[in-house]
């Protein structure tokens, strides 16, 4: 999205405000965004949620913890290194690269990586297929436990399927 004011550089700075109860989008370059008098209040503070997690993503020294910095988003190149260094992601698909480790990262911050709460309805239709999988690794469970093998493998092929459509 380019600037609204010069039209020629990327918008990075985007404010919203009500204005006699109408919304007022702004999305400006730095520069333009200056030249109005804005400026980020935070620019010269560290950002303490990087640090945290970095701390807690310390890499380990070992083979497996270089094969996990390396891990990188099909999408953008972003690594799970960067992550690590930033507390940032590079785009919506690095949720899904590096979706295993998140959830232990979750896991560690929470005590949990599932939410337990309200759902944004506009969210809805893109969460059908993570229900979806928790609700087969629950009856994959549940044929494991009862020794029902064939029903498992059916389950586990579907679960291939779903995995293979969100990463395709």
């Amino acid at each position: 999205m380019l600037c609204q004011d010069c039209n020629k550089n990327e918008a990075t700075i985007h404010l919203t405000q009500i204005v006699d109860n109408e919304k007022v989008d702004l999305n400006l370059c730095k520069s333009c965004a200056e030249k109005r008098g804005f400026h980020n209040p935070f620019e010269k503070i560290p950002f303490p949620l990087a640090e945290f997690l970095t701390g807690m993503l310390r890499e380990r020294g070992d083979k497996t913890g270089t094969q996990l910095q390396a891990l990188k988003c099909p999408n953008c190149g972003f690594t799970f290194g960067d992550f690590s260094k930033s507390g940032r992601l590079g785009c919506g698909s690095c949720y899904t690269a590096f979706r295993t480790q998140l959830k232990d990262l979750l896991r560690k911050v929470h005590g949990s990586s599932e939410h337990h709460g309200k759902t944004p309805s506009t969210t809805v239709e893109e969460l059908k297929p993570i229900r979806k999988e928790r609700k087969l690794k629950e009856e994959l469970r549940k044929a494991i436990e009862e020794e029902n093998f064939e029903e498992a493998a059916r389950l586990r092929d579907k679960l291939k399927e779903i995995f293979e459509e969100c990463n395709g």
